[in-house]
């Protein structure tokens, strides 16, 4: 089968394939497909877990209190209203960045035949 891969940024945006670019690679709102039903990639062997959870979660957190920091000095609305916006859109800007970077991990996991590390014991055969 050709390589018809796809450049990354389109591959993290839509989930797809890193060999192929069917957009096959979630199975799931977070969860990897355990292969690609398209060109039968094993996507299981990759070690992309939720890596870049922490670093997303810091980041968004740090964009959406300034946001609430800046609601409430400007507008000053009541609480309500602050769980109401801030609420579901925490969850959809992580949840969404999530996806995206999970998906840029593993394309470039992919793309530079990276794999586990293993310390070679000059000794040994």
């Amino acid at each position: 089968m050709a390589d018809q891969s796809p450049d990354p940024v389109r591959a993290s945006l839509h989930g797809l394939c890193p060999r192929c670019g069917a957009k096959t690679l979630y199975d799931g709102l977070l969860k990897f497909a355990g292969t690609c039903r398209n060109c039968g990639l094993d996507l299981s062997t990759f070690n992309v877990d939720d890596g870049p959870a922490a670093f997303l979660t810091t980041i968004v957190g740090t964009f959406l209190v300034i946001g609430v920091l800046v609601l409430e000095a400007t507008v000053g609305p009541p609480f309500w209203v602050h769980v109401v916006l801030w609420v579901p859109l925490t969850t959809a800007v992580v949840v969404g960045s999530l996806r995206i970077a999970k998906a840029a991990l593993l394309f470039f996991e992919y793309k530079n035949a990276a794999r586990e590390g293993r310390i070679v014991d000059e000794d040994r055969p």
